[in-house]
């Protein structure tokens, strides 16, 4: 299953870190996610996340052209940056969380984050948000412990699910920021429907924050998550994909505005 892949792919990073434990990260001032987001839910009723994707394994090379400084530029219009740092499937590198930072808006690292030491590391660069995913990390004892080490390392941990089963253990592991995530990571297959019938059969509950990933393109995606009761939409191929990032989040968010009008 593509999943054991790509935590297989992991392993020998995770060794390293194992021989050479990450320093006491040095107190960084991060900007604070959610209110990044929540500023997003002030302009338009939401937040929106602009992904820097270089590759992905469903769809092969989307931009290596782009730098990591491009993409900050490009992005300006969202209120905050995902990247993928994942380096065998999505050929990223925690180090592009240097280069984006000249953005000042808030980091979310994406990677597959199982390993408490992952934690640790992703606390030496400037991301403001860490993503934890419940199918990679079924057991309800580590979720916990993972998102506490987040918090205590000052990153807000972004907890992903798939299906009501993952939801309710990332609300048992006190999970607040819940990301659905319309592609199967076990076929790589894409549901984009899955958004809309997972919040309409067990919404947020009080002091949850969500955001829908995966398969959006387009105003009318965008409109329609938002609708449903989304706080936030995360973007990554159908920017990465379309030649020019910048002027595909620009014409997307236009016409989202335009059709508020």
């Amino acid at each position: 299953m593509e999943l054991a892949r790509f935590r297989a792919a992991k392993e020998a990073e995770i060794q390293g870190l194992k021989l050479n434990p990450p320093p006491k990260a040095p107190k960084i001032k991060r900007p604070d996610f959610l209110a990044g987001l929540t500023k997003g839910v002030a302009l338009r009723g939401l937040g929106l996340i602009a992904e820097y994707k270089r590759a992905s394994p469903s769809l092969g090379d989307l931009d290596l052209s782009l730098t990591p400084k491009e993409a900050a530029t490009a992005y300006a219009a969202a209120e905050a940056i995902s990247v993928l740092t994942e380096a065998t499937y999505f050929k990223g590198d925690p180090r592009f969380l240097n280069e984006l930072a000249v953005s000042d808006k808030p980091l979310l690292r994406k990677d597959f984050i199982f390993e408490p030491l992952q934690v640790l590391e992703t606390a030496l660069f400037p991301a403001s948000a860490i993503l934890l995913i419940v199918r990679l990390t079924p057991d309800l004892a580590l979720l916990k412990d993972l998102i506490a080490l987040a918090l205590d390392q000052g990153l807000a941990p972004v907890v992903e699910v798939f299906n009501q089963k993952e939801l309710a253990i990332a609300r048992k592991a006190e999970a607040t920021i819940i990301q659905v995530n319309a592609r199967d990571l076990e076929t790589l297959t894409l549901d984009k429907a899955g958004h809309l019938r997972l919040i309409k059969k067990d919404p947020p509950q009080d002091g949850e924050f969500w955001i829908a990933a995966s398969g959006l393109a387009t105003a009318q995606d965008l409109a329609a998550r938002r609708a449903a009761g989304y706080g936030a939409v995360l973007i990554g191929s159908a920017l990465m994909g379309s030649g020019s990032p910048g002027q595909a989040l620009t014409k997307i968010l236009a016409e989202l505005k335009a059709s508020d009008e």
